[in-house]
């Protein structure tokens, strides 16, 4: 279920197509959306390489008294309470999806036990395939956003395994064909959002728990210097929607301005940005920032920061996008005579501070006495007094 509180809306931008608008003015840290996902699925291929529940996702122990494997496909599936399995067998999990994993796992494919991705990717289909059963709607929901299908030797492949490992007479029902399968694949490659680990200072990396497919949310447009950012609790133990996220604006936005997040740690060089942009959403990026780095020499590039890897793969873009840099750096905090780095303010207050993070602060939500003077880190969690 998604919840704006009357934040943003749904328009078109001249040149990028759909993007979510304030639709009044915001205060830094406000919640502006709320959203569940419609799809979830691992992004660890089998239950025996994951330690987290089937269904929310939390981090779980093996041998937790609390702990109840599937009852039709016994161990590839673990939850972390009978209440877990009990939805996710009437919805995410059903006998169609366990059937599946049984023969996926059983397949020997070669290219499977050696392609983290495609194992992944199938999954997804499977996940995808089984809420067109479950819930068309959503289904349907999924196919209406950006993405454009391509038939490769990749999509091929998958649509032969799906057929081999799903049950034959519920994919009739459904249309299945190779367009179908790969404009599923586009789908999920523009819109999903990664369910990260906790981070680990120890660890380059912060690993992919779950995959989600958000029906709001996959409507923001990135920016390299973003107005939002989102946030998500997977471990929470308040209550079973801990698969929500929630993005906050970092500061002050007037109504009618486009929200944008970062498909990706900012921190990143400009090089790296538009090469990963490219390959994984299929534009170039002219925001301020790129505008003002495009120019800079290889070392300046360099400068800009270290590329963290901490991949949150996010939603689709509809094009090139239009920075907020002027929001970030007006009220004179930058001085005039940086003209060569004049996002370096956001950096200053925005950027965490935790070794290795990379992580963007927003401010705590704000009270009914005004805005908080909290900052949340929304990588390491860690908290901070804001520093004007």
């Amino acid at each position: 279920m998604s919840d704006d509180n009357g934040s943003v809306k749904l328009a078109v931008i001249e040149n990028k197509g759909r993007a979510l608008i304030s639709s009044r003015p915001l205060m830094a840290g406000e919640i502006i959306l709320k959203d569940s996902p419609i799809l979830v699925y691992s992004a660890a291929p089998l239950a025996s390489d994951a330690n987290f529940c089937s269904h929310c996702f939390r981090k779980i122990s093996p041998h937790s008294p609390a702990t109840v494997s599937c009852p039709n496909c016994s161990s590839l599936s673990l939850f972390c309470s009978s209440q877990c399995q009990s939805i996710s067998l009437s919805t995410s999990h059903t006998p169609f999806v366990c059937q599946a994993l049984i023969r996926l796992s059983a397949a020997g494919s070669p290219i499977l036990s050696h392609d983290h991705i495609r194992h992944v990717q199938a999954r997804f289909l499977v996940s995808a395939y089984n809420l067109a059963l479950v819930s068309p709607p959503n289904f349907q929901t999924i196919l209406s956003l950006q993405g454009k299908p391509l038939i490769d030797d990749a999509s091929i492949f998958l649509h032969s395994l799906i057929s081999s490992v799903c049950d034959s007479p519920n994919l009739g029902q459904l249309g299945f064909s190779v367009e179908l399968t790969s404009a599923l694949l586009a789908k999920d490659e523009m819109n999903s959002f990664g369910l990260m680990a906790p981070f680990n200072p120890d660890n380059k990396e912060r690993s992919v728990r779950a995959y989600g497919i958000y029906p709001r949310a996959s409507f923001f447009n990135h920016d390299c210097l973003p107005n939002a950012c989102r946030f998500d609790y997977v471990d929470s133990a308040s209550n079973l929607t801990n698969t929500d996220i929630f993005v906050r604006v970092l500061h002050d936005v007037p109504a009618g301005r486009e929200i944008c997040l970062s498909y990706f740690p900012v921190n990143i060089k400009y090089s790296e940005r538009q090469k990963r942009l490219k390959e994984d959403y299929g534009f170039t990026c002219v925001c301020d920032r790129c505008n003002v780095e495009s120019t800079w020499s290889d070392h300046e590039d360099e400068m800009d920061g270290e590329d963290d890897d901490d991949d949150e793969d996010m939603d689709e873009d509809d094009g090139d996008v239009d920075g907020d840099v002027e929001e970030t750096v007006n009220g004179g905090v930058v001085d005039e005579e940086n003209d060569d780095f004049p996002h370096a303010y956001f950096f200053f207050k925005y950027m965490c501070g935790t070794e290795k993070c990379g992580g963007t602060l927003a401010p705590l939500p704000p009270s009914d006495v005004g805005p908080s003077t909290t900052m949340e880190c929304h990588v390491c969690g860690n908290l901070s007094k804001c520093e004007d």
